[in-house]
C-alpha cells in the first residue's frame, strides 16, 4: 500500500480515539430565570436554575389573506397587477386576466404577449375614467349657472373606471409603452381583458 493511503488510514483510525472529531451542533435552550429573563444555553435549563420555554413561533404573516384568485375590489386588482410586474410573473398576471370563452390558440396568444409585457420596467398603473356626458342642464335647455352663483350644481356620483393604463418603459429605459386593459366584473370579481 502506498505511503498517503497509509497515512491517511491512520489518520482516519487515530484521529476519533485521541478525542478528535468533527464539531456537533449544541442545541440551544430557551430559558426564563426566576427574575423574569430570559436566558439562552447549551445546557439544560435546571442546570442554571431556570425554566424551559418553548420555542418562539414567528408570527403569522400580516399580508391581506388572498380571496382565492378573486379581486373582490379594484384597489385588489391593482395591487395583483403591481406584484405581478414586480416579480416579472407572466402566471401571475395571467392569474386576473378574463380568459371566459377565449380560444386554446387565442390564450396562448394572450400568455405570449403577457410575458412580453411583464418583462418591461413598470412606471404606473393608471385608472381610464368614462367620458363625462354633455352636461345635463345644456342638453335639458336649462342656461349654465353664471360664475360666482351662490347655486350648487347637483354632485354626480362617482364612476368606476372602464380600463386601466399600464405605463411602462422599453428595455432601454426611455422609451414609453402604453398597454390598456379593459376591465371586467364577472361573479363578483374584478378582471382584466384585452
Amino acid at each position: 500500500m502506498p505511503l498517503s493511503k497509509f497515512l491517511l488510514t491512520v489518520l482516519v483510525i487515530a484521529l476519533p480515539a485521541m478525542g478528535c472529531s468533527p464539531p456537533v451542533a449544541a442545541q440551544v435552550h430557551r430559558c426564563t430565570m426566576p427574575d423574569g429573563m430570559d436566558v439562552y444555553t447549551d445546557r439544560a435549563c435546571p442546570d442554571v436554575g431556570a425554566v424551559e420555554q418553548p420555542p418562539r413561533v414567528a408570527p403569522a404573516s400580516v399580508a391581506r389573506p388572498s380571496a382565492g384568485g378573486c379581486a373582490r375590489n379594484l384597489r385588489d386588482l391593482v395591487q395583483e397587477i403591481n406584484g405581478a410586474f414586480d416579480a416579472r410573473d407572466a402566471n401571475r398576471l395571467a392569474g386576473v386576466y378574463y380568459w371566459t370563452g377565449m380560444s386554446g390558440a387565442s390564450a396562448y396568444n394572450v400568455l405570449a404577449r403577457l410575458d412580453a409585457l411583464v418583462q418591461l420596467p413598470l412606471v404606473g398603473i393608471v385608472p381610464v375614467m368614462p367620458a363625462e356626458p354633455e352636461d345635463e342642464a345644456a342638453a335639458s335647455g336649462f342656461a349654465p349657472l353664471a360664475e360666482g352663483d351662490p347655486a350648487v350644481a347637483p354632485s354626480r356620483p362617482r364612476r368606476a373606471p372602464v380600463a386601466l393604463r399600464v405605463e411602462q418603459t422599453q428595455a432601454n429605459g426611455v422609451t414609453p409603452s402604453r398597454t390598456v386593459f379593459g376591465l371586467q366584473k364577472y361573479f363578483g370579481c374584478w378582471w382584466i381583458k384585452g
